[in-house]
């Protein structure tokens, strides 16, 4: 390989030897490294750890044996001593021999897990600690080539950045794209050309006069409790006009949001038939349900606001609300309405959740029965254009991935560099 030579690390890298007590008196009030994140900052706490420490000067060479092969490691360059949990690993190094960014970026190749894999008998763990590093015979250019090395990945690794920035503005752009649909969809705008071409459809405040009234059926037959009498809404509410034939309502005059009930741990995994819903998706199964109709599942703890649909028969714990179908609602309109709600947003507290009077209280626009189905038609198609931009993002997101394994798997495989 040229000028590349057979050298194992532990004849460049030298482990910092002592591990002591949290109590021991000789680390007594030194701040502790929390986190190493992937760009090689340090994250320093006062906080305390009941785990067995190492100490760190400055100057040290520092790795997360947990986070090592994606590139969790850096230089401390403190002006005080510090100490950090065993999971991590502190080294004096020549720096004769072996550039840091170098090896960091060679941690990081594929070449070094597969090191590992050869040359580390009975394998490893999930933690990599410097018994497995130090041992290690590797393929080691001059110090001048792996500086060379070093300003190439630097080049590459920049424009790689800028496409990753690029990457993440086109998603942020992408889910405001999405919001904006939602809002126009809620707003009417949507079906515009849809309501001049059926002027003739019931208007939604007729509409609105059937659930109430089916609501107080409810009540009469005991089926469901009385709620909390709602304010009529004010002028100042209104967020915007609504369209012809639409009516604002508050979302607890139109929709009942139900309790789920608890189950336990072992009731929720053991082979039942039907999926129970938590406050973020199913959580496991049951062998019986709830109820038999579709039903929105809204997160009321934990995943507060998150929104699920079940199309099976359910069961839905205490830390989410269900919305059963019903024959006032599109049901995909109804979802996407609470969709544009946020209703994570509400609820915040000590105890972050969404309650359920809150949510009552909400304001929302109710459109005709017909329409609510032409605004899913418009929103299925629109989403569906988003969805693929979606799926290029990720292409170009994984492509960008591949591209920089392969740079690394290049630079640390041939003596000319990349």
């Amino acid at each position: 390989m040229g000028n590349w030579q057979k050298t194992k690390i532990g004849k460049f890298l030298f482990e910092r030897k002592g591990k002591y007590k949290p109590s021991d008196e000789r680390i007594a009030g030194l701040k502790r490294i929390n986190k190493i994140d992937f760009s090689g900052n340090f994250h320093i706490v006062q906080k305390p750890s009941k785990t067995d420490m190492i100490l760190i000067k400055s100057g040290d060479l520092v790795i997360s044996g947990i986070n090592v092969s994606k590139g969790a490691m850096g230089i401390y360059n403190g002006n005080e001593d510090v100490v950090a949990t065993i999971h991590y690993s502190s080294y004096t190094f020549d720096s004769e021999k072996i550039n840091v960014k170098y090896f960091k970026r060679f941690l990081k190749s594929d070449k070094f897990i597969n090191l590992l894999k050869e040359q580390v008998k009975g394998g490893i763990k999930t933690e990599i600690k410097p018994k497995h590093i130090l041992p290690l015979e590797i393929d080691l250019p001059s110090i001048d080539e792996q500086e060379n090395i070093v300003s190439n990945f630097q080049k590459i690794e920049n424009e790689d950045e800028e496409l990753k920035q690029e990457i993440s503005n086109q998603q942020s752009l992408l889910k405001k794209l999405r919001q904006q649909i939602l809002q126009e969809a809620i707003e009417g705008k949507l079906t515009k050309d849809w309501r001049k071409n059926n002027p003739n459809v019931e208007p939604a405040k007729e509409l609105l006069k059937r659930i109430k009234a089916e609501k107080e059926q409810l009540i009469k037959e005991k089926k469901t409790k009385k709620q909390k009498p709602l304010p009529p809404i004010t002028e100042e509410e209104k967020p915007f006009k609504l369209p012809e034939n639409w009516v604002w309502c508050r979302l607890g005059e139109i929709i009942t949001m139900i309790y789920g009930n608890g189950l336990t741990k072992a009731q929720c995994i053991e082979g039942g038939s039907f999926p129970v819903y938590g406050s973020n998706g199913i959580v496991g199964y049951y062998n019986s349900f709830l109820t038999e109709k579709r039903v929105i599942i809204i997160g009321r703890k934990g995943s507060a606001g998150a929104l699920n649909v079940c199309e099976l028969p359910s069961w839905t714990t205490d830390v989410a609300y269900y919305v059963e179908e019903n024959n006032y609602f599109n049901f995909e309109f109804l979802f996407h309405l609470l969709q544009s709600l946020g209703l994570a947003k509400i609820g915040k507290g000590i105890k972050p959740g969404v309650n359920r009077n809150e949510a009552y209280n909400l304001i929302v626009p109710l459109s005709p029965l017909p329409e609510q189905k032409a605004i899913v038609e418009k929103l299925e198609k629109l989403f569906a254009v988003c969805d693929e931009l979606v799926r290029e993002i990720n292409e170009n997101k994984i492509h960008s991935e591949q591209l920089m394994q392969a740079v690394l798997r290049e630079a640390f495989s041939h003596s000319d560099g990349i």
